[in-house]
């Protein structure tokens, strides 16, 4: 039988943190029962730098149920990625395979059995892929699909519509160990590590406690980290619309000779203003996305640890 670990980041989760344990406690009792997984499986709870008492809460499950429940706590806030990367990284000498999931649970629980048993019949990596997310407000969904579909044409090799809900094998784990990226986006590096791979259908249920920590902010965030770390198609648009403004540029030095010549010239400061503002916001948006990149291999190089942890509950 499969020894599984389940992997949830916690940032500040006290409201909803009780009831997600019962309710993975009882998936495991029932998947134990039906023969998916062994009964030395477990949970393990990373706290995020957590500003409540979700630290205290995870201690007091482990407490309750040691062989159940685990907890990790980060010296401090590290982010999303970086905490997930943390709990896999734990686990992955403790179990054949590591599936991470939100601490809300707003991810389908019925397709973790499914998830093990694609696991089971040879298959290293089980993305969950949303199928139905009309539980999400109306901004969140809209804002995701817009950022997939940007995604696609920047050329990132994601899953669409996958997040971070998946299962790794113990070998794609060990795989990704070597992936020391400061600016980490796993939803790009786990396709490209290759394995066989497949999916499950993940039907996003209504947040039953607490409001969710993604903001817009940490969205676009994300999103930049994604395009910035898996394409330079960026970079590549400056240069085409650089090429563009030169053109443009020959084509108003054409019109100036002519109408010297025609004796048609007005002076005025409109079309001067005009083109030193639109050059202008061109060079500062160019300069901006050049230190984009710019600033990511300043972080890159200096090769500092993606995380600390303050103290392991085994």
């Amino acid at each position: 039988m499969t020894r599984l670990a389940i992997v949830s980041p916690c940032y500040n989760e006290e409201a909803v943190l009780d009831s997600s344990a019962r309710r993975l406690d009882a998936l495991f009792d029932r998947m134990t029962s039906d023969g998916l997984i062994a009964p030395d499986s477990f949970v393990l709870f990373v706290n995020d730098g957590s500003r409540d008492s979700t630290w205290e809460i995870i201690s007091r499950l482990h407490k309750a149920n040691p062989h159940r429940f685990k907890g990790l706590d980060l010296a401090r806030n590290v982010g999303h990625q970086n905490a997930i990367m943390a709990g896999m990284m734990t686990a992955r000498d403790m179990a054949d395979a590591v599936i991470t999931i939100d601490a809300d649970l707003q991810d389908d629980l019925d397709a973790i059995p499914r998830m093990v048993e694609a696991f089971a019949e040879g298959y290293d990596v089980v993305y969950g892929v949303k199928v139905e997310r009309t539980a999400d407000p109306v901004l969140k969904r809209l804002s995701a699909q817009a950022f997939y579909r940007l995604q696609e044409k920047m050329g990132v090799k994601a899953i669409y519509t996958h997040a971070d809900f998946r299962l790794l094998s113990r070998r794609v784990l060990d795989e990704l160990s070597r992936y020391r990226e400061k600016n980490l986006y796993l939803r790009g590096i786990i396709p490209q590590i290759g394995f066989p791979s497949t999916t499950v259908d993940d039907v996003i249920s209504p947040r039953q406690a607490g409001k969710s920590k993604y903001s817009l902010s940490k969205m676009l965030s994300l999103a930049l980290d994604g395009i910035t770390s898996f394409s330079v198609k960026p970079l590549y648009a400056i240069l085409y619309l650089g090429l563009i403004f030169i053109l443009i540029s020959l084509g108003i030095g054409v019109y100036v000779i002519y109408s010297l010549f025609a004796h048609t010239a007005v002076h005025g400061w409109a079309s001067l203003m005009l083109s030193v503002w639109l050059v202008g916001g061109f060079i500062l948006i160019s300069l901006g996305a050049v230190g984009l990149y710019v600033g990511k291999i300043y972080q890159e190089v200096k090769d500092r640890p993606l995380y600390h942890i303050g103290q392991f509950l085994d």
